[in-house]
């Protein structure tokens, strides 16, 4: 574990009411306007010096999930903006802190080198230490988009002889033997030692994570079924992208959301090969 990692953590992990240690260089990525607060809606305002990245606008272009609300998919892109800019500021994070790489929702897997560029010039500019993004597991096809483009950023500034930041994973959600598995991450890949933090959120933490997630209305149905009690974070492992997250069906591929995952793995590949890049990342 990196001191930037090591020192993201000590933040992440310290109970309420403690002194949390100095936060360093700290860029948030997640995929849509929501996921840093499903990942770590407890801790936000710790987190107020952080840069907050959004890999996609939130709006699948299809329509349907805007036309829900009565909404434009450009509106309803709008209102989920909307929507986190007023979760962040309650944490004490100015809108100035958030900045979109406005990816159509449903479509980051097929931007996969231009996002890593993207995320290595932000990386570079705000001399980021340490990240805290979403693992690959195949729970959606923009988180695994969104890990791959973190990861291959930091390799793409690596390869340029650059300083790159560490990264530090929030649990999300995956397939499991009996249904979706949320605030919980799947095995290491090199089947080394998990070092993975798992909280248990106390009551008056878990009641400012449910009115932080209540503000997001327009994604009501969809954030009902994520737990408020825990929250889980670990040294990001290194990834073979061109290789499934884990055996047999990935949860995306029972939804219709335009990917599976042979085509994410190909389109990985392609990646890799565009910003010269080897694997694993």
């Amino acid at each position: 574990m990196s001191p930037a990692q090591a020192a993201l953590l000590a933040v992440l992990g310290a109970p309420a009411g403690q002194a949390t240690g100095a936060l360093p260089a700290t860029m948030v990525v997640g995929a849509h306007p929501d996921d840093e607060t499903v990942g770590v809606g407890s801790r936000l305002p710790r987190l107020a010096d952080a840069r907050f990245v959004c890999v996609t606008d939130g709006a699948p272009r299809n329509g349907h999930d805007a036309s829900r609300h009565g909404l434009t998919p450009q509106q309803y892109a709008q209102a989920r903006r909307h929507e986190l800019e007023a979760v962040l500021a309650r944490c004490g994070i100015p809108a100035q802190r958030l900045h979109s790489l406005a990816c159509p929702d449903q479509q980051a897997s097929l931007q996969l080198a231009p996002l890593a560029r993207s995320l290595a010039d932000l990386m570079a500019a705000d001399g980021t230490a340490v990240v805290l993004t979403q693992p690959y597991e195949g729970g959606h096809p923009d988180h695994d988009a969104t890990a791959f483009a973190v990861h291959a950023a930091v390799a793409l500034l690596r390869s340029r002889g650059a300083t790159a930041p560490d990264v530090v994973e929030m649990a999300s959600y995956h397939r499991g033997a009996d249904g979706v598995r949320t605030c919980a991450f799947l095995p290491l890949p090199d089947g080394g030692d998990d070092a993975a933090m798992m909280l248990s959120l106390a009551p008056e933490e878990q009641r400012f994570k449910a009115e932080l997630i209540a503000g997001f209305t327009t994604q009501r149905e969809t954030l009902r079924g994520f737990p408020v009690d825990a929250e889980g974070f670990r040294p990001a492992p290194h990834y073979e992208f061109r290789a499934p997250p884990h055996p047999g069906k990935l949860h995306y591929e029972n939804y219709p959301w335009g990917m599976t995952g042979e085509r994410f793995r190909e389109l990985a590949s392609e990646a890799m090969a565009q910003l010269g890049l080897e694997g694993p990342l």
